[in-house]
């Protein structure tokens, strides 16, 4: 691994900052906290520090040179609604809330890139460094747009980053096109006719409907969308009733829809309703579905992919960049801010083997190891998009 020099001496500083704001979760749209020490530490460098873009949002403005030319670069900051199950000294301080998807090492490495270009300022040009809220499904992205994110801080291209466990320190993955998945969440309400337990011929059981509703929507997956494309669809809670001997007037479910396309996921929900409503009916029951688009698919331009592997070869080696991984279900708000503006959103490796964790696990924790390399990305990326010999060959 070849980090910047500098930010490498950082590593013990960056580590301290990490397991600080792991010890301190804040959920979406609460990352007061955590905004606080963002926006301290950005003013601390000289930079120019917004505060409230999309509520609890921080946009650090770097300016070098005369140069218009302008790079985003986005860390999210919120933590998740999960028991930490480690023990480890910097294991969360809030019961119910833990940095399970390595935020807190995300905004690190972007902290330490403006250290480092804040004092050294080896580009020609605007560097915006975007620390956004609620990524966790709660809009943080959208609430940041919405509040005019680029319309006051321009940017001609937006660069993220994401650890993925599995993938060995010191390694990269980044392709062109679609890299995650869209997401939705669905709710499904279900009004049937309450009765006593012993006498169900007096009612329509929503317990029963949602039952075939939830096995009905597994068959459009497989009976609607080409196998050539991908998506899924997981019903992840149903409920209703409150007694051993009721039948209740109502039965909810609700899941989540996955896809890689904005014409699958439309296919998925068309399909959905006329599932749901058409089950209902046969049991004499209705059903009403609320189906919301939470995460756009997260397309790279194929520019921005090839530039960023690019500079991650130069950091670490071409064998250590892979260029075409698996596309990843999973999904990221960033895809908003990639709808707006083009850039790339690409995966460091947070380590492999055993003992690896996956994200969302109440077991997990960002891996310090990465925390330099990251910066040094980041960095590299500012001062190779906004080279000050880049401007000089133009003429100036």
């Amino acid at each position: 691994m070849a980090e910047i020099e500098s930010i490498a001496c950082m590593q013990e500083e960056m580590a301290r900052w990490r397991q600080d704001f792991h010890a301190h979760p804040e959920l979406g749209f609460e990352e007061n906290r955590t905004a606080d020490i963002v926006a301290a530490k950005l003013r601390e460098y000289g930079l120019e520090v917004h505060r409230g873009v999309g509520k609890t949002g921080v946009v650090g403005v770097l300016r070098a040179g005369n140069g218009t030319r302008s790079v985003g670069l986005r860390a999210d900051m919120d933590a998740l609604p999960v028991h930490e199950a480690n023990n480890f000294a910097h294991r969360s301080t809030h019961d119910g809330r833990m940095h399970a998807c390595g935020h807190d090492g995300h905004t690190t490495m972007l902290l330490g890139a403006a250290k480092y270009l804040a004092e050294t300022r080896r580009f020609d040009g605007v560097v915006n460094f975007i620390f956004q809220p609620a990524e966790e499904g709660l809009g943080g992205a959208r609430a940041m747009i919405a509040d005019g994110l680029f319309k006051k801080f321009p940017c001609d291209a937006i660069f993220g980053m994401h650890n993925r466990p599995g993938l060995p320190l010191g390694q990269f993955a980044v392709r062109a096109g679609p890299m995650m998945a869209g997401g939705a969440f669905f709710d499904i309400h279900v009004t049937g006719k309450g009765a006593h337990g012993a006498r169900p011929e007096a009612g329509i059981d929503p317990v029963l409907v949602a039952s075939h509703i939830a096995i009905a929507l597994q068959s459009i997956v497989s009976r609607n969308v080409r196998p050539l494309d991908a998506a899924v669809l997981s019903v992840t809670r149903i409920s209703g009733g409150d007694a051993y001997n009721v039948i209740p007037q109502t039965a909810q479910l609700a899941g989540t829809v996955r896809a890689f396309t904005p014409a699958v996921m439309t296919l998925v929900e068309t399909a959905m309703r006329r599932v749901v409503k058409g089950t209902a009916e046969a049991f004499g029951a209705t059903a009403e579905l609320d189906f919301r688009l939470t995460f756009a698919p997260t397309v790279n331009d194929a520019q921005a992919a090839e530039f960023v592997a690019g500079v991650c070869a130069e950091v670490v080696g071409g064998e250590n960049v892979n260029r075409n991984p698996n596309l990843i279900v999973a999904s990221e708000d960033f895809s908003f801010m990639l709808e707006q503006v083009p850039g790339c959103y690409f995966n460091i490796g947070n380590g492999a083997g055993e003992g690896a964790c996956e994200v969302h696990n109440p077991a997990y924790d960002f891996n310090d190891g990465a925390l330099a390399l990251g910066a040094s990305v980041f960095a590299r990326i500012v001062e190779t998009r906004l080279a000050k010999e880049r401007q000089a060959a133009r003429g100036g």
